[in-house]
C-alpha cells in the first residue's frame, strides 16, 4: 500500500521592510488604542490634570512612531518588492474584478486557491484599513497641537489661544490662566470636527482589527499557506503554486 505525500514549496512574498512595517504598526495601534481608551475614560478613572497631560503626551509620542511608519509604507509602495507595491495591494488594475469574482466563486464552492500576495478580498480589506489608519494619523497630528501643544502644529495653536496680549511660550495645557478665553473657545470650536472624526475612527479601527484577525485565521484555515508565519519569515509554504 503506497502512501501519497504532499510536496510543499516555499514562495518568497513579503520583503523585510513590509514585515517590519506590519509589526511596528500592530504594536503602535495596540498601544494607541489602549491609551486612547484610558484617555476617553480619564475622568471616570480619577486622573489628575498632570496625569491627563502625561497620557496625552505619551499617546502623541507613540502616534509619531505610528505616523512615520505609515508614511514610510506609503513610499515603500512605490519602491518595494513586487507584492508590496501599490499595484499588488490596491483593488485596481486589469483583471481585478475577474479575480475577485473567481475568489468569491471559490469560497462558495469551498475550493479556495492560495495567493502569493494579497488575495482580491485581502486587497479590498487592506485598502480600507490603510484609509482609516491615514485618517487617524492625520487627525491625531492636529489634536496633538490642540490638546498638549506638541508638533507639528503646537506652536500655531499656542499662538492662537494666547491672543494678542499674552505670551504663546507661556501657554500650557489645562492651565486656563495662560490662554485668552475667547481665543481658546475659538480654537476648541475649530478642533471639534477633528476630535469627532478621531473618536469615531477609533471605533471603526477596533472593528477592523477584529475583522482582520478573523479574516486572516479564516483564510489560513481555508487556503493554508502559512499566512500568519509568512509575516515573520517573508515566505509562504504552499502545497501548490499560488495564483
Amino acid at each position: 500500500m503506497s502512501r501519497q505525500s504532499t510536496s510543499l514549496s516555499e514562495y518568497p512574498v513579503w520583503d523585510r521592510t513590509t514585515r517590519w512595517f506590519h509589526w511596528i504598526n500592530f504594536l503602535c495601534v495596540i498601544v494607541l488604542l489602549f491609551l486612547g481608551t484610558v484617555i476617553l475614560n480619564a475622568g471616570d478613572l480619577g486622573a489628575s490634570n498632570d496625569g491627563k497631560i502625561l497620557l496625552k503626551s505619551t499617546h502623541v509620542v507613540v502616534g509619531y512612531v505610528f505616523t512615520i511608519n505609515l508614511l514610510w509604507r506609503l513610499v515603500w509602495g512605490f519602491i518595494g518588492g513586487p507584492y508590496s507595491r501599490w499595484k499588488a495591494v490596491l483593488p485596481v488594475g486589469r483583471g481585478f474584478i475577474a479575480a475577485l469574482s473567481s475568489q468569491l466563486r471559490d469560497i462558495r464552492s469551498g475550493n479556495s486557491e492560495p495567493h502569493a500576495g494579497h488575495s482580491p478580498l485581502g486587497r479590498i480589506a487592506v485598502t480600507v484599513i490603510f484609509f482609516f489608519l491615514l485618517v487617524q494619523g492625520a487627525t491625531g497630528l492636529v489634536l496633538a497641537g490642540t490638546d498638549v501643544y506638541m508638533p507639528p502644529f503646537g506652536n500655531h495653536f499656542a499662538e492662537w489661544v494666547a491672543g494678542p496680549d499674552m505670551d504663546p511660550q507661556a501657554v500650557r495645557p489645562y492651565a486656563p490662566e495662560t490662554v485668552n478665553e475667547q481665543s481658546y473657545d475659538e480654537m476648541r470650536a475649530f478642533r471639534k470636527p477633528f476630535i469627532s472624526t478621531h473618536a469615531t475612527n477609533y471605533y471603526f479601527l477596533l472593528a477592523l482589527i477584529l475583522f482582520h484577525i478573523i479574516a486572516v485565521i479564516s483564510a489560513e484555515m481555508r487556503e493554508g499557506g502559512s499566512i500568519i508565519s509568512a509575516m515573520f519569515t517573508g515566505k509562504k509554504t504552499l502545497a501548490k503554486k499560488p495564483e
